[in-house]
């Protein structure tokens, strides 16, 4: 399994329907589908700032790509899905790194 940072931003009206609604309900809504994608949400806060929620989870490319694409349509939530990398799998790519050279004029 794979972990991911995944960060929104609401809309103007998905915003303000968050919190009609009360925002641990919103979390706990994301975490169950989530959930039915096989992820599971392993942190999740409310921020200020370019993103009003973020949430790290677990899972695999296929669950992470379908809740970003079923967010997103809604265009009430701007969703981004960042994979993230341990500093083990950073070490382990870059013992294969090639030799590159850049295009020079």
């Amino acid at each position: 399994m794979a972990k991911f940072l995944i960060s929104g931003s609401y809309g103007p009206e998905a915003l303000e329907a968050a919190a009609s609604q009360g925002f641990q309900g919103r979390i706990s809504y994301v975490t169950a589908l989530a959930e039915s994608l096989g992820m599971t949400i392993e942190a999740a806060y409310y921020a200020f700032g370019d993103d009003d929620i973020v949430l790290i989870g677990d899972g695999d490319n296929d669950a992470a790509i379908a809740l970003s694409l079923a967010v997103n349509a809604s265009g009430a939530v701007a969703v981004r899905v960042t994979p993230l990398i341990t500093a083990a799998e950073m070490d382990a790519a870059a013992e294969k790194i090639p030799d590159y050279q850049p295009p020079t004029t």
